[in-house]
Formats: C-alpha cells, structure tokens, sequence
C-alpha cells in the first residue's frame, strides 16, 4: 500500500474531530479501500455536503467539492453525468442524507447512478450542537430533545434497499477491516451503492446517553451488532444486523442514458428508420 499521507491534503492537519470520533476510522478506512481498488487520485471525485462527515472531503487530495448541506447527491449525479467515466464517493451524515436530503438519496437511489455514498451514521447532529437526527430514535437525549426523542428512526439500509440502490451494506467503527472490505466492493459495484457506518459521537451523543468513553461506544458496536445470516442474529433478534443486504446488477442510469443520446443522434441523422420526434 502506498503511504497514507499520499492521499492526504497533510497541510489541512490535524482535523477537526473532537477526540474519540469515529469519522477519522472511516477516512482511513475508505483511503485503503481507494487503494486496495487501484484508482488513481486523478480519476477520483469527492463530493460532500455540510456536517461532521462532510470534512473528509476536505482532508482527502483528490477532485473534491464542499457543497450545500444535503444536496450533495445533486452536485454528485451532475458530475457524474457529465463525466462518467470518473469514480464518485460521497461521505455523507445521517442528517444530511436522511433528513434535508432524503430526497435526493430516495432518487439517486431509483436512477441507480453509479455513485458510491458512505453514510456515516452517529444518530445525531454533531456540527450544529447535537440534534436529534432522523436515525436517533425513541428515548434518545439531543438539545432539541431534553425530555428524549419520541420520533422513530429511519433505517439507512432499509430505505436505500426499497429505492432501488442494488449494493446496500451496513458496518460499524469497530468492525475495520470489514468497513474497509465494504468499501472496497462498493466502488468496484457499477451502480449506485450505499455504505452505512455506524459511526460513534461521544461528544453530543454519547455524554447525553449514557456513554462517557469512546471504548464503551465502540464495545456497544463490537457486543450489539451480529452478522447477517448468523446464528447469532437468529438468536438474538435484537442485535443490528450488518454485513451486505443487497448486491444485485441492473441497468445504471449513464449507460441508459448514453444510449438515449446514441438514438437521438441517430434519429436526427436519419439512421433510426423513422422521423425525428417532434
């Protein structure tokens, strides 16, 4: 493997992250996946939006844009577009892809694009003051819930998997080598792929909730999370299941669209058999 610091705008360092976070697991975790794949920085781009997570891009020496806060997926399906030959990663919050742009994920989802989007998932709005998020759930403490959050939780992969994305995974912080596994067969995956990273928040999440230390956080992941099609999932249905939900091929949605273009041309130059629609 090449060096870390290779991928790495090192003059933006150290980061931001309060100590114990987890964001800086998934950053190692995705620039090892980048490598293990083979891409050149060059054929790379990463587009974020607002939040915790959205720093990556600016940690990560590759074509990066720093964009609105959950849209994204927006500015990501119009490179993509315009360049598809180009590989695209977007990190993303479980606010910013779930709640102000929910539905931008459900439709990017649907067209099965080929973007990789990792959501890293604290359940809560680090950035902002800690906020409940759309994957907090009942009985949770934020600052807009000091009584405890009654609103019940998305499911990131539940949602991805019923809008259509054909590769959905799940892991944890904990879990590092399989994040960097996941990863790794999300961007080789030619659709649109979601990767869900539970992802700990000791700061807002954790001192409201009951966790004080970081390695409590990260044993609630290792102790509360089992692998899909375990036995021990089959038998404590209580646990959240990680591992890959979905991994199927379907058209993606710039190789259908260049063959719209393909036809159009031919029609306008008379060598589809037919008149030119009007």
């Amino acid at each position: 493997m090449k060096s870390i610091d290779s991928y790495l705008r090192t003059r933006f360092m150290p980061h931001i992250w309060c100590p114990g976070c987890g964001h800086g697991t998934v950053l190692n975790g995705l620039i090892r996946s980048v490598d293990a794949v083979g891409l050149n920085k060059n054929e790379l781009v990463m587009v974020s939006g607002i939040g915790c997570s959205a720093r990556i891009a600016g940690y990560l020496d590759f074509h990066t844009l720093h964009t609105l806060h959950g849209r994204a997926l927006a500015f990501a399906t119009g490179v993509k577009m315009s360049r598809p030959d180009l590989t695209i990663l977007v990190p993303m919050g479980d606010g910013d892809a779930l709640a102000i742009g929910g539905n931008h994920f459900i439709h990017a989802a649907r067209r099965n694009i080929d973007i990789t989007v990792i959501v890293l998932n604290n359940r809560i709005y680090g950035m902002t003051g800690g906020q409940f998020s759309p994957t907090s759930g009942c009985g949770i403490q934020a600052t807009t819930a000091p009584y405890s959050s009654i609103d019940q939780p998305f499911d990131a992969v539940q949602l991805a998997s019923a809008a259509g994305a054909t590769f959905v995974a799940r892991t944890t912080t904990y879990h590092v080598n399989e994040l960097e596994q996941l990863l790794t067969r999300a961007i080789r995956h030619h659709g649109f792929s979601v990767v869900e990273v539970l992802s700990q928040c000791p700061t807002h999440f954790g001192r409201r909730n009951g966790h004080q230390e970081t390695v409590e956080m990260l044993r609630h992941f290792k102790e509360g999370t089992a692998k899909v099609g375990s036995r021990q999932l089959a038998e404590q249905v209580d646990l959240i299941p990680r591992g890959v939900f979905v991994d199927e091929e379907r058209p993606e949605y710039c190789d259908q669209y260049a063959e719209v273009i393909q036809r159009a041309q031919a029609a306008r130059a008379g060598g589809a058999g037919g008149e030119e629609p009007q």
